[in-house]
């Protein structure tokens, strides 16, 4: 699948996650700040989103720092492309997120794509500032769109870019 691909960007890889990577991941969605937004992940959950949408490790200096979802939807009358992404806290705020969101997007671009949409807890203002930076614009709040692990619903904000506003 051409959404698997190994990109090379200035400071970190994106390649393809594979069971190499599977304890690497569960470390990594286990560490609080993570686990907070991506719920609770063990080695059985991380293999089966390994095989049921395209996931990219984040590789900084040999290590894998995070985990990228990229989710085509291929139907020629809605063509667009949903991101999840997760990155170790002690990378935060180093910008290695949004160098990973530029570098799939560029490629989804150079692939034919023009919309890209990504959808955060409205909670999360980090990542929201985050694929803000980016480029990505609101577009409408999704009420009780996840269920957080404490069991009480959060709400998602709905974020889009289009090819041309990316930064």
């Amino acid at each position: 699948m051409e959404l698997l691909t190994v990109l090379e960007g200035e400071r970190l890889t994106l390649r393809p996650a594979t069971e190499d990577d599977v304890a690497a991941l569960v470390a990594l969605l286990a560490e609080p700040d993570v686990a907070l937004w991506w719920g609770r992940y063990d080695a059985d959950r991380v293999r089966e989103e390994l095989g049921s949408v395209a996931s990219l490790a984040i590789v900084v200096a040999g290590e894998v720092a995070g985990w990228l979802h990229v989710n085509e939807e291929a139907d020629p009358h809605y063509p667009s492309v949903w991101f999840d992404i997760g990155v170790t806290t002690r990378l935060r705020g180093q910008g290695y997120g949004q160098e990973a969101l530029r570098l799939a997007i560029r490629h989804q671009i150079a692939r034919g794509h023009h919309r890209f949409v990504i959808d955060p807890s409205v909670e999360n203002e980090r990542a929201i500032r985050s694929y803000a930076a980016v480029g990505f614009r609101p577009v409408g709040v999704m009420r009780r769109y996840e269920r957080a692990e404490d069991g009480r619903w959060r709400d998602g904000l709905l974020m889009d870019l289009l090819a041309e506003e990316l930064t």
